[in-house]
């Protein structure tokens, strides 16, 4: 058992120090020292979006340094219970060792999963967008459910969230939602939840207790960059302002502060009603605007390079998961079939395995299709 156990916290130790390289942990150490010079500027918050971008960093930063530097000393203290337990014979000390290797597997292969993330955008914040599909009320419902779904991830993981946009359903739920998740490789940990989600449940909205299948469209989307140069002359835009509204179309506001933002050469309609200003809510629209537009200019330069016409609004219609909660329980994804029995969990934001999952999926996908 000891030799097991030695032989476990050698690949271990060989994995983390792997990952630690990926990760560059010296480069994240001298990130947050240079960012905890700009957070203690007195002028810091004089601009509050660069000031939350620091703060945001450096959270991220932090963060990342704590975990490997948990993880490593977990693997080190391991290895010296191991010498002790073998040195005093003591089984229960072993079993221990045990115990705790099984634990440090989980937490590794979590952690590495990061490393598989190295794609263009990957590293960027995300923009998610989520709009009910077919399915009548019941979609509304689902779309709403996803949000929250999606909301509580974040915030199980400390990310910043902010919401741009919320679209009500007459009778309940949502038309549509957009969302910015504020952390670094929040694009790439989410772009694989991009695609079509279906629900079957009995629907708390038909009188009869039929059961109902619905749809609801989740869009991920790479948050722009000063340096992606996505300029969109005036003459290309109609924007138009409007009172923002609840539940119900009910008016949450006096005042013409909602924005839309139409942009005549592709179509692309973007809003923005979530914040008191006008002119805030024209900012995130056009942040919203020109992350679409990004999209789409890396879904046609793909196209191109693969010798192939593509739809961008359209390479998110896959269906890619299925939640089921009549006559069984199940949450299963259709792509790397790994699913689970409590739905519940799942839409209160417990979705790590389904994401871990699919970032593998895709990278062997990538090297299948580089083979």
């Amino acid at each position: 058992m000891t030799a097991d156990y030695a032989d476990q916290l050698k690949n271990l130790d060989a994995t983390m120090r792997n990952i630690e390289s990926v990760l560059d942990i010296n480069r994240l150490r001298r990130d947050k020292e240079r960012l905890e010079e700009a957070a203690s500027a007195p002028d810091l918050w004089d601009d509050q979006a660069k000031a939350q971008e620091v703060t945001s960093q450096l959270a991220y930063a932090t963060g990342e340094i704590n975990k490997l530097t948990r993880l490593r000393g977990r693997i080190d203290d391991a290895q010296v219970l191991m010498e002790l337990a073998e040195a005093e014979g003591d089984a229960s000390s072993m079993a221990e060792v045990g115990t705790e290797l099984a634990s440090l597997a989980k937490a590794i292969e979590e952690l590495e999963v990061r490393t598989l993330l190295s794609g263009e955008y990957d590293s960027r914040e995300a923009l998610v967008a989520i709009r009910a599909g077919a399915g009548g009320v019941d979609a509304a419902d689902f779309a709403e459910m996803l949000l929250r779904m999606y909301l509580r991830w974040a915030e199980r993981h400390g990310y910043a969230t902010e919401v741009y946009d919320t679209s009500y359903a007459e009778e309940a739920g949502l038309k549509s939602a957009t969302f910015a998740v504020k952390a670094p490789y929040a694009y790439g940990t989410l772009s694989v939840e991009s695609g079509t989600h279906r629900l079957v449940r009995i629907s708390p909205f038909d009188n009869q207790g039929r059961r109902q299948t619905s749809f609801a469209g989740v869009e991920v989307l790479p948050v722009v960059e000063q340096t992606d140069h996505i300029d969109i002359p005036e003459n290309e835009m109609k924007v138009d302002v409007y009172r923002s509204s609840g539940p119900g179309g009910q008016s949450v506001n006096t005042t013409d502060s909602a924005v839309r933002i139409t942009h005549i050469p592709t179509g692309i309609v973007v809003t923005c009603q979530n914040e008191k200003s006008q002119l805030q809510n024209k900012a995130s629209a056009l942040r919203v605007l020109q992350a679409r537009l990004l999209e789409r200019k890396r879904q046609e330069e793909r196209a191109k390079m693969e010798g192939l016409k593509t739809d961008a609004a359209g390479s998110w219609g896959d269906q890619m998961r299925s939640y089921v909660l009549h006559p069984y329980q199940m949450v299963k994804d259709l792509r790397t079939e790994f699913e689970t029995g409590n739905p519940t969990a799942v839409f209160d934001g417990e979705i790590d395995n389904f994401v871990e999952a699919g970032i593998r999926w895709r990278k062997q996908n990538e090297l299948e299709a580089a083979a």
